[in-house]
């Protein structure tokens, strides 16, 4: 893998000397509130490249945790819905227990997370 970005960055740096030396017309920028100074071209189209990389990978990871925040958002309205049930089914019993009506006795499980038991039995040792 380290091999692989070595040669990644190698070919990017050979391609970013080939556009500062293939683009050798000094360019100046206006830059709206300011001038900068006349510099080669190709510098001028790494540094856009570069911060255009930088601007996509921030607003990327921007998305990435907005998309993270939904899906978790999500999750917990589920849990609230789920546990919200079970705390009505939780007071219905205990008015049933206080006006002295016989209560199910329901065991109040999370089937999403529970595993089924396996059919192993125990043996005795034989000596």
């Amino acid at each position: 893998m380290r091999i692989i970005l070595f040669i990644l960055l190698f070919l990017a740096f050979g391609y970013s000397l080939g556009l500062v030396l293939a683009n050798d017309t000094p360019v100046a920028v206006n830059l709206l509130f300011s001038n900068a100074p006349p510099r080669n071209l190709g510098l001028w189209l790494i540094l856009s490249i570069i911060l255009g990389v930088l601007i996509g990978m921030l607003l990327a990871l921007l998305v990435f945790r907005v998309l993270q925040n939904k899906w978790e958002i999500g999750r917990l309205k589920k849990d609230n819905k789920r546990l919200q049930e079970e705390l009505k089914q939780a007071n219905i019993a205990i008015d049933r227990q206080a006006n002295g009506q016989p209560v199910d006795q329901t065991i109040f499980v999370d089937t999403a997370s529970t595993k089924t038991p396996s059919n192993s039995t125990l043996t005795k040792p034989s000596l």
